[in-house]
């Protein structure tokens, strides 16, 4: 059976959003807690944008033992430098080069177009190679790409040598359906020479949907964030990708290496840090989420608890669920 891996973004993509903000000594608490959950890369940051960034890649660097810590970059000599600069202490290190490939991107945001950005994606992957072993390719837009071209690009990323490919929907524009026929497309073009990872944005609410589709069409690997924070609506969420794996193994057949009594501590960890509580009605981690009101609901409860509850939340996650329940109502009633 396949095992899913997951490339958090919670430190990255999670963080470019108001209010989101988070210091190096707090991406460090997530950082370490993500390795002790079982996540195998964390994007830790975009040390080109800012002096803290920097910072919080360089000190998570010099603490992860298993994790592999990738920094981010744009396909710009100087940001790759940085980038480098960033990870050196790092005991697994990947660099995540992206570019977008839409022509709605390269001519309204880059002013450009298809020929010159191949270019400019092969130079920037030739730059790289001098300081990192890996290589992480995001497809910005790439869900929105003209067909032919996304396949042209990805020939010219297998010709590079990159070692993962990422898709990115970047809009949270593409459906379940639309994905797995992408995906399924581009599993079969790349034929196994490198990995295939989903980077799904929830503006529509399909997220979730769209990465269990993707899973289902065969990549190998999924971007996600704790809680699904992230910009505009967020990204996909963490949790509800390993629970879903977790119950609905009888279709996804994925195996995931994810400490499932951790979830609850590592989103109490966010969302304290980033001064926010969970929706009530938000998947796996909001109050209401094994909470019941109506008299149907909680006979069947009494009686067995599967009628109501697909299923069974472990204790650690009810008592956290409970200490966030809790911080909510002091907020409304300061």
């Amino acid at each position: 059976m396949k095992i899913i891996e997951f490339c958090d973004t919670t430190l990255r993509d999670g963080e470019q959003a108001p209010g989101n903000t988070m210091k190096p000594k707090d991406k460090l608490l997530i950082a370490k807690k993500l390795e002790n959950i079982g996540v195998n890369v964390i994007e830790a940051g975009f040390p080109a944008s800012s002096k803290e960034d920097f910072e919080a890649i360089k000190l998570i660097s010099s603490h992860l033992k298993k994790a592999t810590v990738c920094s981010f970059a744009r396909c710009v000599e100087k940001d790759i430098d940085i980038a480098n600069e960033s990870t050196k202490g790092a005991k697994n290190r990947m660099l995540m080069i992206f570019y977008a490939i839409s022509d709605i991107h390269l001519k309204n945001k880059y002013n450009t177009n298809r020929k010159d950005a191949m270019e400019k994606i092969k130079n920037s992957i030739r730059y790289s190679k001098q300081y990192f072993k890996r290589i992480k390719f995001g497809l910005e837009d790439a869900t929105r790409a003209d067909p032919k071209y996304l396949h042209q690009v990805i020939n010219l990323l297998l010709n590079e040598g990159v070692d993962t490919i990422a898709l990115g929907d970047t809009t949270g524009w593409i459906t379940p359906l639309e994905t797995f026929k992408l995906v399924k497309n581009v599993v079969y073009q790349v034929n196994g020479k490198v990995k295939i990872s989903i980077h799904c944005h929830n503006d529509l609410g399909m997220a979730t949907a769209n990465t269990l589709s993707a899973i289902m069409a065969g990549v190998d690997e999924v971007d996600t964030t704790v809680n699904g924070i992230g910009e505009r609506a967020g990204n996909t969420p963490f949790e509800e990708i390993v629970v879903s794996l977790v119950v609905r193994k009888d279709i996804f057949k994925r195996k995931i290496n994810i400490k499932l009594n951790a979830l609850m501590p590592l989103s109490e960890l966010v969302y304290k840090i980033i001064n926010r509580t969970p929706s009530h009605e938000k998947p796996i981690v909001g109050v209401n989420a094994f909470r019941h009101e109506s008299g149907v609901h909680i006979d069947g409860i009494k009686k067995d608890p599967s009628t109501y509850e697909i299923f069974n939340p472990k204790k650690n996650w009810t008592q956290a669920r409970i200490f966030i329940w809790k911080t909510f109502k002091q907020e409304m009633t300061c």
